[in-house]
């Protein structure tokens, strides 16, 4: 259980592993009647164990305005961290947009490096052109050799990925 104060209000985390499916929010709690979702990581395992490939990977990650800057997504990211390791997975992936430098740099200060680049990942809307991601890793113990964080020298494509 994780705990914040922040005046009088008080956020908890519930952590939910299904089968291959990681969910983790802090939910914000005040002694009044209301309470508000204040951060949410959605992730899950998947991958092929044959090949080092089986991995946690981050679908979602969100933190309201106001409760930024606060460690609560490297928080949520160490919990799917530690499951991705109970599960034995070899790393953690995510997508992140190349523009989101507030991210991509918040992922390296966490470990994470940038694997590959993928072209026009992201559609855009109303004829703006569609954006790349970065595929940021973070190696787990099971990769001892960290042969799953080795950049590609060249990008890919959506289809490109399995």
């Amino acid at each position: 259980m994780f705990l914040v104060q922040r005046g009088a209000l008080a956020v908890v985390t519930s952590t939910r592993v299904w089968d291959r499916q990681i969910g983790v929010s802090l939910i914000l709690e005040s002694k009044s009647l209301c309470s508000a979702l204040i951060t949410h990581l959605m992730g899950k395992a998947e991958g092929s164990v044959a090949r080092e490939e089986w991995h946690g990977h981050v679908t979602a990650l969100s933190v309201a305005p106001e409760f930024r800057r606060l460690g609560l997504a490297a928080k949520l990211m160490e919990l799917l961290e530690e499951i991705s390791e109970k599960k034995g997975g070899f790393f953690v992936d995510l997508f992140v947009r190349v523009s989101n430098q507030v991210a991509v740099n918040m992922y390296k200060q966490l470990g994470y490096s940038v694997y590959r680049t993928v072209l026009e990942y992201y559609s855009a809307s109303s004829g703006e052109p569609d954006e790349d991601a970065y595929d940021m890793r973070k190696a787990l113990s099971r990769d001892t050799e960290k042969k799953s964080v080795i950049p590609l020298p060249h990008p890919v494509r959506p289809e490109d990925i399995e």
